[in-house]
């Protein structure tokens, strides 16, 4: 079995426990923190959980309850990706008059409830919308919850990044988050030509960090947690840049004194391109 090929069920029980670490760290901010900016450039701490909150509302609403108000595009990654965009700049900015007190209110109602339906899911029906990002045009309910956690952590992690508290960058957290955006790998690569056989190694440094192998086999590329001697190429590169990079947080072009390539550079820079989330 592949990588890609693998249903993260660890992911569901995870997101209650990344529930339980937001509202920890949501409550333990000063009012300034709660105006810090994020790596997300456009978006401030308080922004960021906003953000957050429209995820539990926005899986409840639309999966659970089957309203969507706005009916999402067609099938154009493109079109879905601005019909995201759209409703993301759009629920923010209405959360600006909202204060913290209740944002964080509105997220101990509504993460319970996120959990819970999250979890009433057979892991191995139809999602209702793809994971997009992996390549997928139709997805189970388990890479759904997978992305759901991906989505969890990295928000958590920005504002836990703008504020100097961390918490998530763990062995309990931050290899499961790696693993599932690693998923974008052979999507990445799907019209990168190479002889069978060749294989581009990845490495987050850290003892939360791990390495991938992704081989091009006879029809496709492959992707595994399982060495391969004799790599093409093989990229390194710390676990603060790798969230920040998957994300489009950061550019490559702003970490290339960081990271490091051995090999076929120029099969190792197509790593470099990849994005793990809708952005």
């Amino acid at each position: 079995m592949t990588m890609t090929d693998q249903p993260f069920l660890d992911a569901l029980p995870k997101l209650s426990e990344l529930d339980t670490k937001l509202l920890e760290l949501l409550r333990s901010l000063t009012p300034a923190e709660w105006e810090n900016q994020t790596v997300a450039k456009l978006w401030l701490v308080k922004d960021v959980a906003a953000h957050l909150l429209d995820g539990n509302i926005r899986v409840l609403s639309m999966l659970r309850d089957q309203y969507f108000g706005e009916a999402p595009p067609g099938d154009s990654y493109e079109e879905l990706l601005d019909y995201l965009n759209q409703l993301n700049a759009d629920w923010v900015r209405a959360m600006k008059r909202v204060s913290p007190a209740m944002l964080i209110l509105l997220h101990e109602i509504t993460g319970p409830l996120y959990c819970k339906y999250n979890a009433s899911l057979d892991p191995f029906d139809k999602a209702s919308f793809s994971v997009a990002w992996a390549g997928e045009n139709e997805s189970k309910n388990w890479m759904h919850i997978a992305r759901e956690y991906t989505e969890k952590f990295l928000h958590q992690q920005q504002i836990r990044d703008a504020v100097n508290k961390p918490g998530i960058m763990t062995p309990g957290y931050y290899p499961l988050f790696l693993d599932i955006c690693m998923l974008a790998m052979p999507y990445t690569y799907r019209d990168v030509q190479a002889p069978v056989g060749s294989t581009v190694q990845l490495e987050v440094t850290g003892e939360a960090g791990g390495s991938w192998w992704l081989t091009h086999g006879e029809e496709r590329w492959e992707l595994s947690k399982d060495p391969v001697d004799n790599v093409t190429v093989a990229i390194r590169l710390g676990p603060d840049d790798a969230w920040k990079l998957f994300s489009k947080s950061v550019r490559p072009h702003e970490l290339r004194e960081r990271i490091s390539i051995t090999g076929d550079h120029k099969l190792g820079e197509k790593a470099l391109s990849m994005v793990s989330f809708m952005a």
